[in-house]
């Protein structure tokens, strides 16, 4: 396994600009990942096709959690700093590309790249966390990585839409090569290089995903991953068609529920970030899934008002952020051993579980509207937590 040994204290200093770095970098990777989302309709008449082009564009994305089952046991056998070089290098490749050929096929494969970077990013940096920051300070860490997830929606997206606004969208790509190639020299310039490689290419694979399946524990945390994420992604998909119907809300009014969303996930970040070390990674995570299955089912309660339904979605995000992230904490020392490749795994059965929410959320809306929406979200989140439980019953650091 290509990592280092645990820095002296005096190295404190130098990884916390390390973290910001890879903060800055997260940003990147995930406003390259979103843009899209809230500028469709603008890409749509820009590039003259129609807007169900665009969503294709968003769709194609989904799959690329897929490619942790890869890139997760390569990060452990390479090296992390250069797993995260070659995510950011996706994102510069593609997004340069689309600047200066800004046709649909070329934005599409920019986007599927960006995607694809932030797949093979993502693990890796959270593994180099959990190889060099000690378990008792890793709800901090995960929980500051975890900012610019939200930083993506409440300040780079805005901030691309002025620069597509002044000089038309193909800012939007160009700001986005221009800010990946700064990270990309972030982590050339903050981060070690990787030690050579210890295990075969041809058996690490097998090695990798051998031991996470025989591991209670890991599979545990798959499961509350998958089911989690699915229960959030029920809801997710149609929160903009209830207020829409319930309440008769406008665009601009469903576009400032997507700030709601936004704050809610900082807050639930920071929320981590004060309290996770304290209360203990294990409990948080078990007390926040918790939380999240009962901000589910009181949803349909005091969602019969728009400002209780407000109110709601933003209690059931703070606790659905707070929840994931002390996961992720978690898993990053489930598996000590392969730890790029944990939450690799851990990844792509959220990815598998917010798909499955996302197709399962519109038939169960329209059939019981969000009473059965919230119901069903709450069972299966209590699903995850028996799962997680379960995985964790006889683990011990």
């Amino acid at each position: 396994m290509a990592i280092a040994s645990p820095p002296a204290p005096h190295a404190g200093f130098q990884l916390a600009w390390r973290i910001a770095g890879a903060m800055f970098c997260r940003l990147v990777l995930n406003t390259a990942r979103r843009f899209v989302y809230p500028f469709a309709p603008v890409i749509s008449r820009e590039l003259d096709v129609p807007l169900t082009a665009v969503t294709a564009m968003v769709a194609a994305c989904q799959a690329a959690p897929l490619v942790g089952l890869i890139s997760g046991p390569f990060a452990d056998r390479w090296g992390y700093r250069r797993m995260m070089i070659g995510g950011l290098a996706l994102v510069a490749l593609g997004m340069s590309a689309a600047a200066i050929w800004p046709t649909y096929a070329v934005l599409t494969l920019a986007v599927v790249l960006a995607s694809f970077g932030k797949t093979i990013y993502d693990p890796a940096i959270q593994a180099y966390v959990g190889a060099r920051v000690p378990f008792e300070r890793r709800g901090l860490v995960i929980g500051l990585l975890e900012f610019p997830w939200a930083g993506s929606t409440l300040i780079a997206i805005p901030l691309i839409g002025l620069l597509m606004d002044a000089g038309g969208w193909r800012m939007a790509p160009l700001s986005l090569a221009v800010a990946a190639m700064i990270g990309l020299l972030l982590m050339t310039r903050l981060f070690d290089p990787d030690s050579a490689p210890s295990v075969s290419t041809s058996r690490m694979l097998g090695t990798a995903w051998g031991a996470l399946v025989a591991r209670p524990e890991a599979l545990g945390a798959l499961g509350f991953a998958f089911f989690a994420s699915a229960a959030n992604d029920m809801l997710f998909i149609v929160y903009g068609a209830w207020l829409e119907g319930r309440f008769g809300l406008g665009l601009a009014a469903l576009g400032l529920s997507t700030v709601v969303i936004g704050g809610a996930e900082l807050l639930g970040e920071g929320l981590t970030v004060v309290a996770a070390d304290r209360l203990g990674i294990k409990r948080a995570a078990l007390l926040g899934a918790a939380l999240t299955m009962i901000a589910y089912a009181l949803l349909p309660v005091v969602g019969e008002s728009l400002s209780g339904a407000l109110v709601g979605l933003f209690a059931v995000f703070v606790a659905f952020e707070f929840t994931i992230v002390n996961c992720m904490s978690l898993a990053t020392e489930l598996l000590p051993g392969h730890r790029a490749t944990m939450m690799s795994g851990f990844f792509v059965a959220a990815g598998l579980g917010r798909v499955c929410g996302a197709l399962l959320g519109v038939p169960i809306w329209q059939s019981g509207g969000i009473g059965s929406v919230g119901l069903t979200a709450a069972a299966a989140t209590l699903i995850a937590l028996l799962c997680l439980n379960r995985g964790l019953a006889r683990w011990a650091r």
